[in-house]
């Protein structure tokens, strides 16, 4: 079975083909996803990056039986966006187009897609309880549960760096980040850089790339950023006492200095002892994970057999 998996992020849109049940991707394609744009516009280059799939799985003879839509949002537990704070899709507008793709469409958090890709195939393999965390653009967690990745009553279990902190450790004067994601993830990491060098980076690569270089500065912010981030961690690590935790997202899976003190800050901040040997472990799906889950979603979780047809040319959804 073929279905096409789609992680929308915040910084770049990812979809490809996936065939279950081995959870084999291929004919990946990645483009930016401009977030500041219009929800119309990113909707239109989600259909296309779909609509070529849908020829690609044709072309080949396997037609796609289902569409998995995985987003940086808030999703409730009938798959509906509640969340609109960096894709503006109000209304289903996103899985109402996509029906005219494909009879089945499944939306999903983009956290809990990518937690439900390593319980099938990746280091959540076999763990009855894991935490994943993906740090990206922006910083989410999803808590594995036989299997099954936790919703929550209102769909927001994921929403790890969204709420004020009131302290961390290193801020200077000119630094106020009010939440997590404000210190420590892939987007916060060039702003914070940038304001202590009165610069222009982009990308956190460049800051990370600064402070393997020496940059004082680039090593202060990557250190205060993971510092902040192993704290909460270790904090879930207390409260939730997961068997391991699973580490994801492109700055997550980042070697050295920042997943070096990440590490080190989340062991500092488990209080009991038996927590201190909790594997932290990096995602085995890797920056795949959120396409692989998503489609993963639709495949294993709410498709019907008896719904499982196969999509062709854009057709109008009854």
């Amino acid at each position: 079975m073929t279905i096409i998996g789609i992680d929308v992020g915040g910084t770049k849109i990812a979809a490809g083909l996936v065939t279950f049940p081995e959870g084999k991707l291929t004919h990946k394609r990645t483009i930016a996803t401009q977030a500041s744009r219009a929800g119309v516009e990113i909707l239109a280059d989600v259909e296309q990056l779909v609509s070529g799939l849908v020829a690609e799985a044709n072309s080949a003879g396997n037609p796609v039986s289902a569409i998995g839509l995985g987003v940086c949002e808030i999703v409730d537990a009938q798959g509906k966006q509640v969340s609109f704070q960096t894709i503006d899709w109000p209304e289903n507008i996103a899985r109402n187009q996509l029906l005219n793709y494909c009879p089945v469409v499944v939306v999903e958090a983009d956290v809990r897609a990518a937690a439900l890709a390593e319980t099938l195939f990746g280091a959540g393999r076999g763990s009855p309880i894991f935490l994943y965390v993906s740090v990206g653009t922006g910083i989410s967690s999803a808590l594995v549960i036989d299997g099954r990745p936790f919703i929550g009553s209102r769909g927001a279990s994921g929403t790890l760096a969204s709420g004020q902190m009131p302290d961390f450790r290193g801020r200077s004067p000119t630094e106020l980040p009010a939440t997590l994601e404000q210190i420590a993830s892939g987007a916060a990491l060039p702003l914070r850089f940038n304001q202590r060098e009165g610069g222009f980076t982009v990308t956190a690569q460049e800051v990370l790339s600064a402070a393997n270089s020496g940059n004082a500065n680039a090593a202060e912010v990557i250190r205060s950023a993971a510092e902040a981030l192993g704290a909460s961690v270790g904090w879930l690590i207390n409260i939730l006492d997961p068997s391991k935790v699973v580490v994801g997202g492109g700055l997550g899976l980042a070697e050295g200095l920042y997943r070096d003190t990440f590490i080190a800050s989340a062991r500092q901040h488990t209080w009991w002892p038996p927590h201190l040997a909790v594997p932290i472990v990096p995602a085995e799906t890797g920056t795949n994970a959120g396409i692989i889950g998503a489609a993963a979603a639709a495949w294993h979780r709410l498709i019907p057999e008896s719904k499982r047809g196969s999509c062709g040319d854009p057709m109008q959804s009854s």
